[in-house]
């Protein structure tokens, strides 16, 4: 249902989160999320230009989240990415939907706004809170990625 680009970026927050402001590399994020690095220096950009992320220079460089993990929500991190597409007119632009959907893409558009709406009520801190038998990036460690 979403893309690899959302799921990438969720992973990178993900572990940022977890990094409690310490800045990582490009590297670091993609050992961690098992992304590709020259892809997901793209989605990082994506997400700072959104405000979600902030880049440092220097030595002692990388990225960081540019909010606490309370005050992002899983919307602001997918819709910086991919923001979810929202059906507003009939995809097969029939003259007799113009005004109203049919009753099929009404529905449709109902669930994406059910699924907005879970999603811009959950944040951040929320998935790296859970226990930890079912945190996010949970083998990280197995795979010595979490230097």
């Amino acid at each position: 249902m979403f893309s690899r680009t959302a799921e990438y970026a969720l992973r990178a927050m993900v572990w940022l989160a977890e990094k409690h402001g310490l800045p990582q590399t490009t590297q670091q994020i993609a050992a961690a999320g098992q992304a590709p690095p020259d892809y997901l220096a793209k989605v990082l950009q994506s997400l700072g230009r959104a405000g979600l992320v902030r880049a440092h220079r220097g030595l002692h460089g990388g990225f960081s989240l540019a909010h606490a993990p309370e005050r992002i929500t899983i919307l602001q991190i997918i819709n910086a990415v991919d923001p979810i597409r929202r059906i507003s007119e009939c995809p097969l632009q029939l003259e007799a939907h113009a005004v109203n959907l049919c009753p099929l893409h009404k529905r449709l558009d109902e669930a994406m706004a059910m699924i907005e709406k879970a999603l811009a009520s959950s944040t951040l801190a929320e998935l790296i809170e859970a226990p930890a038998g079912a945190r996010p990036l949970c083998n990280v460690s197995a795979a010595g990625a979490e230097a």
